[in-house]
């Protein structure tokens, strides 16, 4: 993104397919491990959003949205 502008969040709804949303549960529990009771404390919402918002930074997303031909 541009360095110049400021990001904001904004919250959408977005399909992708299940086998990426398991994969990212499973790696975040690796990430994260358990408790001492056995226990995950993760969020998998956050987890995902990071990882959405750094792959749209990384390939460039303002100039994709600015391309017309993709709408």
């Amino acid at each position: 993104m541009s360095e110049n502008s400021p990001l904001v969040r904004v919250h959408v709804n977005i399909e992708l397919s299940a086998a990426a949303l398991q994969a990212v549960v499973a790696n975040t529990k690796k990430k994260a491990g358990t408790d001492d009771k056995g226990h995950y404390r993760l969020d998998t919402a956050d987890a995902l959003s990071e990882l959405i918002s750094r792959f749209l930074q990384e390939k460039d997303f303002d100039a994709f949205s600015k391309d017309e031909n993709n709408y």
